[in-house]
């Protein structure tokens, strides 16, 4: 038995290998789905066209756990086998024209397609998205975890009319069923890798707004936020005309959709023509000045062409999807706010980066396991020196010839700089070695090139040179005032608040509050722990800043420094909800529950709507916020240790890991052992196999 195993697997292995070397293009895929969110499962059929370009033994699909009902080559049966990760059809293949599979089945997937909300027949918010990134479509669809075997796939969904079903490509038609169902039909003409099909069902609205081009760019809201739509998707059409202008192709698609939805595992997804979002970023006014989407609504734009239209080849290559994306995103920033705003976002990358090589850890952008900080923040860097290199019109030039050459097809880095080489007659050899193959960062040249274009970043390492040579603190703070007064940058100075606060006098602090610049107010806020008594009534005028941020941090800081005066702190802020993680609403009702005689009729409501938000209804930062304030103060209820455990198990990473690490410090306690024992039988299987587990 062991034998024919091994014997087995090397068939298999030797059989996608050769799939892997193009012996199968397939051309066109038609999927029809139905979405089942009672049992989370996809029922769907999918038919591919494809042609054979050398003979060969059997082609392969990825397919994880599948159940198939049907499957038909040219309509006719076909021998086939299954596997937990694949579909192999086994039939002595010809060149022999354009040939059909056609695949009925059933899966529940473990992943990639998300329910959220179905499990609780209260919430109003029930939704069903993708998150295909990588090799995970093959979790619902019997795709290709090659990036580079691309498909014009059609996609018709058959849902329950009362949500919105969106897609990838342009709606065709919509067709009422006679069983309270809708089909929608979204058709695709071009092709794309098959981890960039997605689809989002929800209760939307959305806003149309057209580019300077024509295209229709769909906003999609749910109808609660209608208020949030303009500062979420401010400055969109900008950013789209922008981008076109700057890279100089014609943006490749039909249209163009965002859709925001709840507990995204990121902050975006560009799949094509479909960037799907975290609905953290639907935010009012107030909070566009601190927690905005238009850095990742340009970046997502941009990867339709950096990653869409051309694909990288596989993770070696990975920098010419995200650090182009990161880069163009920049530019479409610095076009809406200013060089100044520029220049500074690289200065705070760039020192990132430089203690990142400081200590050793700097990374290769060729390097496929490199994190995200080399592959978005070193890779942008990279792409700003090669075009201060080349000269902005052989870059340009160089950006259109590339992806005019290799669209729809998959790139290296190699094909990238040999258009920038015939672009602009320069050898790229050194930069290639500098940016691409080392893993130090340039900290010489990037400083260079920071101080060429910003006065003020000149200004401020001056500044900081000059500092570093005087030894007594008043003589150090008439530097930084003297900067502080000649210097019309307010980046400038909030670099000089963020580097230098602890030196500050009371005068100068008080003239920094009196300047009513918000990001000024705010910075100090942020680096004053220990608030003057002279400052306390400077300092209580934050509270009432456009600013969710500043009103968080000033009345924690107040609220500590001036125990008498809490209860007016309180309610001077007791509105405010803040941010959609509802920042400042968490930690008043903490304030107010450790406040004594503060509202004492209503301290239980407190406790309660304190409590109320580990629940799954709300978001993750919502929830993990929550647990902290509970966890640090008066400790979880029962209720609180479900919820917990119904996080320990959340489909976001990030969050059960937090999760699980505070279980474990639950533990510890003698208590909260035995309440969590006694707890077990109301958890399910998976939750309660994690704990027993954790308990033994």
């Amino acid at each position: 038995m062991r034998h024919l195993f091994i014997s087995f697997c090397l068939f298999l292995s030797i059989t996608l290998s050769a799939q892997e070397q193009k012996s199968v293009d397939f051309i066109s895929g038609d999927l029809s789905i139905t979405v089942v969110p009672e049992q989370k499962q996809v029922n769907g059929t999918i038919t591919y066209t494809f042609d054979i370009l050398k003979p060969v033994d059997s082609i392969f699909l990825d397919a994880k756990n599948f159940t198939f009902t049907t499957v038909r080559l040219n309509n006719k049966k076909v021998k086939y086998s299954v596997d937990d990760k694949h579909i192999i059809i086994r039939k002595k293949f010809k060149k022999d024209g354009a040939q059909q599979l056609q695949l009925s089945y059933e899966v529940q997937p473990t992943q990639t397609v998300y329910f959220i909300g179905w499990e609780d027949d209260a919430n109003k918010n029930k939704q069903i998205w993708t998150q295909g990134q990588g090799k995970y479509t093959s979790h619902w669809l019997p795709s290709f975890d090659d990036m580079n075997e691309k498909v014009v796939f059609d996609t018709e969904i058959t849902f329950d009319s009362t949500y919105q079903v969106i897609a990838n490509g342009n709606l065709i038609h919509s067709k009422k069923n006679a069983n309270n169902t809708t089909t929608w039909s979204y058709d695709m003409v071009q092709p794309m890798s098959s981890y960039l099909l997605a689809f989002s069902i929800a209760n939307y609205d959305k806003k149309v707004v057209t580019s300077a081009d024509g295209l229709p760019l769909e906003l999609y809201y749910y109808p609660e936020n209608q208020q949030k739509v303009e500062p979420t998707y401010r400055y969109t059409k900008e950013i789209f005309d922008f981008l076109v202008s700057e890279i100089g192709v014609p943006y490749p698609w039909q249209n163009y959709k965002q859709i925001p939805v709840k507990d995204f595992l990121y902050a975006g997804m560009e799949n094509t023509t479909t960037t799907i979002f975290s609905d953290a970023y639907m935010i009012d006014s107030i909070a566009f000045i601190d927690r905005n989407y238009v850095n990742i609504n340009a970046h997502e734009l941009a990867h339709q062409w950096f990653g869409n239209l051309v694909t990288e080849a596989d993770g070696q290559h990975h920098w010419l999807q995200e650090g182009f994306a990161t880069y163009y995103a920049l530019l479409a920033e610095k076009e809406l706010f200013g060089a100044e705003y520029y220049f500074w976002k690289l200065f705070d990358t760039a020192e990132t980066l430089k203690q990142q090589s400081k200590e050793g850890k700097g990374e290769s952008l060729k390097d496929p396991k490199a994190s995200s900080l080399t592959f978005y923040e070193k890779g942008a860097w990279a792409l700003a020196l090669l075009k201060e290199e080349v000269g902005t019109e052989s870059f340009k030039k160089g950006i259109q010839n590339y992806l005019e050459k290799y669209k729809f097809k998959n790139v290296k880095i190699n094909d990238f700089l040999v258009e920038i080489e015939q672009a602009s007659g320069q050898s790229l050899s050194s930069f290639d070695e500098i940016w691409l193959e080392n893993t130090e960062f340039p900290v010489a040249m990037v400083y260079d090139y920071l101080k060429n274009n910003s006065s003020s970043i000149s200004d401020f390492i001056s500044l900081q040179e000059s500092i570093n040579k005087v030894a007594d603190k008043k003589a150090q703070l008439v530097l930084i005032e003297n900067a502080y007064d000649k210097s019309d940058s307010i980046e400038f100075k909030k670099r000089l608040i963020f580097t230098y606060a602890e030196l500050f006098s009371i005068d100068f602090m008080r003239k920094i509050i009196a300047s009513n610049d918000l990001m000024l107010r705010q910075a100090l806020s942020l680096k004053i722990t220990q608030i003057p008594t002279e400052l306390q009534t400077d300092f209580e005028s934050l509270l009432e800043d456009q600013s969710y941020s500043t009103i968080e941090n000033s009345l924690y800081r107040l609220f500590l420094n001036f125990p008498e005066q809490r209860k007016t702190y309180l309610e001077a802020t007791k509105d405010v909800i803040g941010f959609s993680d509802k920042n400042v609403r968490l930690l008043w009702l903490t304030l107010a529950l450790v406040t004594e005689d503060y509202n004492s009729l209503k301290t239980k409501d407190y406790f309660d709507e304190l409590g109320s938000y580990t629940q799954a209804q709300y978001d993750p930062k919502t929830r993990e916020t929550a647990f902290q304030y509970l966890f640090q103060t008066f400790g979880l209820t029962d209720t609180n240790l479900e919820d917990l455990a119904e996080a320990s198990m959340h489909h976001s990473w990030q969050f059960n890991k937090f999760a699980r690490a505070l279980f474990d410090e639950l533990l510890k306690d003698e208590a909260y052992k035995d309440r969590i024992i006694a707890l077990l039988p109301k958890l399910n299987e998976k939750e309660k196999l994690y704990l027993t587990n954790k308990l033994e």
